[in-house]
């Protein structure tokens, strides 16, 4: 089966999306990915909870963090 050059392109694209929102954090609620600088609930089993949805479930056994970039802590400073 021969692929035209927009259905390789389609399949590639839609690979590397899978792939790239396989490594996410998304919340347990609504499934979407927080957005940086958006502050999320991480509960003690790792799952997280948005702060969108945190008034539907009580959460108290949950540290609050602050979505980063991907290339935080990577950055090069002058010593």
């Amino acid at each position: 089966m021969r692929r035209s050059r927009t259905e390789l392109g389609e399949h590639y694209i839609r690979k590397s999306v899978g792939a790239l929102s396989d490594e996410r954090d998304t919340c347990r609620h609504c499934k979407r990915t927080p957005l940086v600088g958006e502050r999320v609930h991480r509960l003690a089993d790792g799952r997280l909870v948005c702060e969108l949805c945190r008034p539907l479930r009580r959460v108290e056994d949950a540290r609050e963090e602050i979505v980063r970039h991907s290339e935080h802590g990577h950055a090069v400073r002058v010593v």
